[in-house]
């Protein structure tokens, strides 16, 4: 059985859609008082990534989190 971090709500055993989740995140962000509209599931990931890269310097582990094959992209992203 596979671990997800957002399990299928249909089949425990799969993962949540992508969809599921772009709801999921619209939910979360009307409950603390923000606009759905300025976020979205891009932006949690594009902030995470910065957020860490600030934390550790670590260019090449935000390569690795983003699943960019070329560092420049990564530089660019951030």
């Amino acid at each position: 059985v596979d671990d997800y971090a957002f399990p299928s709500r249909i089949d425990p055993r799969a993962h949540m859609s992508t969809r599921q989740y772009a709801r999921l995140v619209d939910e979360w962000v009307e409950a603390v008082g923000l606009r759905p509209e300025e976020y979205g599931t891009h932006s949690l990931r594009r902030t995470k990534a910065s957020i860490i890269y600030k934390a550790t310097g670590n260019l090449r582990a935000i390569q690795i989190l983003l699943g960019h094959t070329k560092i420049e992209n990564t530089v660019r992203y951030l």
